[in-house]
């Protein structure tokens, strides 16, 4: 059963199931040329939401090695994907008009697309040098994401496009990513499957 807590903007409310701490295991699984990479990790991600037609959301993963070593985090940002109106605060500081946009569920229903979902969109930050842009749909409880764009810095591993698929099944988030990085095309790279903590 999908919770959706009190007083979120109204704009956040197709996205609300995301809301919390997850923790939970999963595995890397991919292959370079003729090397198979694979690893089980551990994974703390939390989506929050400070008052703004968003949600914020970071990721922390380990390897389930002696150690635990640190292996990578990622941070970013969730919303609905609509054209920016004059309600709407930015660029930069800038505030917006009274009176917001998309503030109850009937305007917000208007955002619904064809296919009877919400289109999303995504960016993510690595601290490795990668920004990811992900545009894809949230429909009922599961998101379908991929790549619109990746920039990368000069310092920065080959990765060129990603895809990710999150789902809330029986109460746990599942989720998967297929990258192609490394010279390699599209394919699986990781998965998981996260508890609510929080």
């Amino acid at each position: 059963m999908i919770e959706i807590p009190t007083g979120l903007p109204a704009e956040i409310v197709p996205l609300s199931w995301l809301i919390g701490v997850w923790e939970g295991t999963g595995v890397i699984d991919y292959t370079i040329g003729d090397e198979k990479v694979s690893h089980e990790f551990g994974q703390r991600v939390s989506f929050s939401n400070d008052g703004l037609p968003y949600l914020n959301y970071s990721s922390y993963a380990w390897l389930l090695d002696d150690k635990l070593t640190p292996l990578v985090t990622e941070m970013g940002y969730w919303r609905l994907s609509r054209p920016s109106v004059e309600g709407d605060p930015g660029p930069g500081m800038l505030p917006g008009a009274d009176p917001r946009p998309y503030s109850t569920t009937e305007s917000v229903e208007t955002l619904r697309n064809a296919d009877d979902g919400f289109d999303v969109e995504v960016s993510l930050l690595h601290p490795g040098g990668v920004d990811e842009l992900y545009i894809g749909q949230v429909k009922a409880a599961r998101i379908d994401l991929a790549t619109d764009a990746v920039m990368r810095s000069h310092s920065a591993k080959e990765y060129t496009a990603a895809t990710r698929i999150y789902g809330l099944v029986g109460g746990h988030l599942l989720w998967a990513w297929d990258i192609a990085a490394l010279g390699q095309d599209l394919r699986t790279h990781a998965s998981a499957r996260l508890a609510k903590t929080d």
